[in-house]
């Protein structure tokens, strides 16, 4: 089965499209992430990794949805699919297509079952100069991840299976490139990484399950041509049986659930591959869904992290098996007594299955004993505790959007919802706000804690001070992840300081629309400078029965969707059986956006309040009428950069005439900044920047000088004549560059008029056009333009096109003020 290099062409387009793409407002959409990896040991190939958020592998309409998808390009430029995946399946009941009245319908036997492995997936594949392209998940093993180092450990494996056959890892990867296809492993080696189910050393390796080919749609072959495929390259092969209808299928997953394993080993559970009903049976697409075993999986999951718990001094948190879980961790504190070594092996996730192991042969019963035995006393085993009294607390500062989600959470499940900011007053308010949630957990199954909770101090209090009253409660984190500030804060300020500022009084306590801006962002400067993020291994963090990581500067539907998917996987029964639709997490937000503040007091930023103590303001903020006359020293003081403005409709017009009607492939980059909306919004050539002044000293002191002389007959009252014109300059568009990162015109300045000759400390001149995502600085456009001019492109594919006709702008130069200080008057 060849690839259609147009195909691939048009999936490549819709992928880069909704690249870093938000869901826009009221429509349905997905996004997906890109990452670049060099494979190494070639001449400068590089493969690109896609992969979508995972509530959007539930959606029916995404270009493809393999689960593990690297695409490259061949010598003379056609792109091709390296390496593909599985389409992503999900377990029985986990979505509508997976209840077993959908499976009966859409599907046709025989039924393949195969054992799930407990490891870490392995994709294979060919690249066009024979190399073996090695990945795992989403990455490519050069960069020292995580995944990368499994991907390093994989092809460890891979070398050593095809040579003890007599073969080599070049070999396989002619045999697979000529095929058109991925082979997909399980690595499980204890060694290197200990997971739940035991790998002894006889047992080890690379466990060869599927081969797909590198096609769009999910193509993979049977298990009988895996399995010769296997012995022939000398990998492992993942055990399968067949059976022919489903309800035989039902019967045999029953079974083996009730102990958890199969043929006397302990198993995590079962992939099933089959067939959708078709007319044409050679035409019937492949399908997969899964049944996993809750235990022993389960048990020895927490047995796992009990153990880990009281290594770190913590106490262990427990709710199922609680008799044997009590024996075993007498019998792992014994252990951990006498040998203290253990400890730290441990945490390295050695030395996991070794104390299990220990801990059944010293009872003398194996894991599937225990859950049988359990269920024949009828102590609930098997299920957890009534799924309720979850408090959901948010880890946040000012403009995280935590107010909306939890505001839309109550639109959807009727959640109990209780805002600290609704509390007036300020004595005793911590206590006051925790009966409040105590009192909502009568009424509600998960009740949220609305406040920023962003210091260990206020999570601490509010799990005490519940737990006093409801010890039987859970807490989860709902984290808005600030660490690590130093790459992150610079980016969450532009984003949150924008949805403070538009809401205006919106707000409980902070009146956007009432106070000055500078004093709304010194408010929320202190709460990012006092921000301690969760962290598991100390502390009250330790006691979140589950921490949902949030992107502060996603939409609040971005992040709505992720609270949505998780508290479904974690608390199965707590939500209601159908997952709410796109439109109906949309729909709650739009609600939610909409909803007015009805109690408004002030936390006293500066004043007394009923009788109150008032609260500390770092700076005195002199209020927006009482603004002084600002010194030229405070003036200069503040400048950022100068620059030359050009009109914003002229530039998109000549970039629609270049780009609009050009073929696909050189559009793409420009397509995909237009649909994402990562055009600027006005565009400029950036003279000189405060941080390149000593690059420069005397062209810095110059534009300085322009500046002091256009203030010098200004009221500097008047915040809009603090950036007067310096002058005029004319700019010619010469050409545009562009990667697939960002874009650029590279231009010519000419003088505007009487004035000084004006220039730019930037080696090559430029207008920044865009960038591909919101973590690319606009500066970038220099390295890729430098590049560009040498020749030097580093396996980086770099573009660029002439502007037609001799296009000269007029421009105007502008000093341009710190944003902050430009906000805030």
């Amino acid at each position: 089965m060849a690839q259609d290099p147009h195909r691939i062409s048009q999936l490549i387009q819709t992928l880069e499209a909704a690249k870093y793409k938000g869901r826009p407002k009221g429509k349905k959409g997905f996004s997906c992430k890109k990452a670049t990896f060099q494979v190494e040991g070639t001449q400068g190939i590089t493969v690109d990794s896609w992969r979508f958020n995972d509530w959007d592998y539930k959606r029916d309409d995404l270009p493809t949805y393999a689960r593990g998808l690297f695409t490259t390009r061949r010598s003379d430029g056609s792109p091709e699919i390296a390496v593909r995946g599985y389409d992503k399946f999900f377990n029985v009941d986990e979505v509508p297509k997976t209840k077993w009245v959908n499976i009966e319908n859409d599907t046709t036997g025989p039924y393949e079952l195969s054992v799930k492995e407990n490891g870490c997936i392995i994709f294979m594949s060919g690249l066009e100069d024979g190399t073996l392209l090695v990945c795992s998940k989403h990455s490519t093993g050069t960069r020292g991840d995580v995944d990368q180092s499994h991907a390093s450990v994989g092809e460890k494996w891979i070398k050593r299976h095809v040579e003890s056959v007599g073969k080599t890892t070049r070999q396989l990867a002619e045999a697979l490139r000529e095929m058109n296809a991925t082979a997909v492993g399980e690595l499980c080696d204890d060694s290197f990484e200990e997971h739940v189910l035991e790998y002894p050393p006889e047992a080890a390796g690379l466990y060869l399950h599927g081969i797909n080919f590198n096609l769009p749609e999910f193509v993979t072959l049977s298990g009988s041509e895996v399995h010769q495929f296997a012995d022939t390259w000398g990998f492992k092969k993942a055990q399968y049986v067949m059976i022919q209808s489903l309800d035989e299928v039902k019967e045999f997953l029953e079974k083996c659930g009730e102990t958890g394993s199969w043929e006397g080993r302990d198993t995590e559970g079962f992939v099933v591959r089959c067939k959708k009903r078709s007319r044409d049976r050679s035409l019937a697409p492949d399908w997969f869904f899964k049944y996993k075993f809750e235990e022993p999986y389960l048990m020895y999951r927490q047995w796992r992290e009990c153990t880990k718990a009281i290594i770190a001094g913590n106490p262990p948190k427990y709710k199922k098996h609680q008799k044997i879980t009590e024996a075993y961790l007498q019998y792992a504190r014994r252990q951990l007594a006498r040998d203290p070594s253990l400890a730290k092996e441990y945490n390295k996730n050695h030395g996991i299955i070794k104390m299990r192991d220990g801990f059944l042969a010293d009872i003398g019963q194996k894991g599937s004993d225990i859950i049988a035995k359990e269920r024949a006393e009828g102590d609930g085993a098997g299920h957890d505790v009534s799924v309720s009294d979850i408090v959901l607390v948010p880890i946040a500062s000012i403009g995280c959007g935590k107010t909306t989600v939890a505001t839309a959470l109550v639109k959807l499940f009727d959640f109990g919802h209780v805002q600290n900011d609704n509390i007036q007053g300020q004595k005793g308010r911590p206590g006051r706000f925790a009966a409040a949630v105590v009192h909502a957990m009568a009424n509600h199954k998960v009740v949220i804690a609305d406040r920023n909770n962003h210091q260990r101090r206020e999570r601490q209090q509010i799990m005490d001070d519940v737990s006093k009253v409801m010890p039987n409660a859970r807490f989860v984190a709902l984290h808005y992840v600030h660490e690590p500030k130093d790459r992150m804060l610079d980016d969450i300020r532009k984003v949150t300081r924008q949805r403070v500022l538009d809401r205006g009084d919106n707000h409980q306590t902070i009146r956007a629309g009432s106070k000055s801006p500078e004093e709304i962002i010194g408010i929320m400067e202190g709460f990012l400078e006092r921000f301690q993020g969760c962290d598991r291994s100390t502390l009250p963090d330790a006691d979140f029965d589950e921490v949902i990581d949030l992107d502060v500067c996603a939409s609040s539907l971005e992040n709505l969707e992720t609270v949505v998917t998780h508290l479904y996987n974690a608390y199965p029964g707590l939500l209601p059986e159908e997952m709410p639709s796109d439109e109906d997490m949309q729909a709650a937000i739009d609600y939610a956006m909409g909803s007015e503040v009805t109690t408004k007091h002030d936390l006293s930023f500066g004043k007394s309040t009923n009788g109150e103590k008032p609260h500390r303001q770092k700076m005195p903020v002199q209020s927006r009428h009482e603004e002084k006359p600002l010194t030229l020293e405070q003036l200069t003081g503040k400048l950022e950069y100068f620059s030359i403005s050009v009109p914003t409709n002229n530039i998109e017009s000549i970039l629609t005439s270049m780009f609009d009607h050009a073929p696909a492939e050189e559009a793409r980059m420009y397509r995909m900044l237009k649909q994402s909306r990562r055009i600027q919004n006005d565009f400029h050539v950036t003279l000189i920047h405060r941080a390149s002044a000593t690059q420069d000293p005397q062209l810095w002191e110059m534009y300085m000088e322009e500046y002091r002389k256009a203030l010098a007959a200004n009221d500097l009252k008047n915040k809009n004549q603090l950036t007067p014109n310096l002058g005029q300059a004319r700019v010619k568009l010469e050409r545009v560059v562009w990667d697939d990162r960002i874009m650029a015109f590279v231009v010519r300045i000419y003088p505007g008029g009487e004035g000084p000759s004006w220039r730019s400390v930037n080696a090559i001149t430029h207008i920044t056009v865009g960038t591909a995502g919101p973590d690319i600085k606009p500066k970038e456009s220099n390295d890729m333009l430098a590049q560009w001019e040498a020749g030097e492109t580093k396996g980086r594919l770099i573009h660029d096109k002439e502007v037609p006709g001799a296009v000269v702008l007029d421009g105007n130069v502008k000093a341009v003020l710190q944003r902050n200080f430009a906000s805030g008057r």
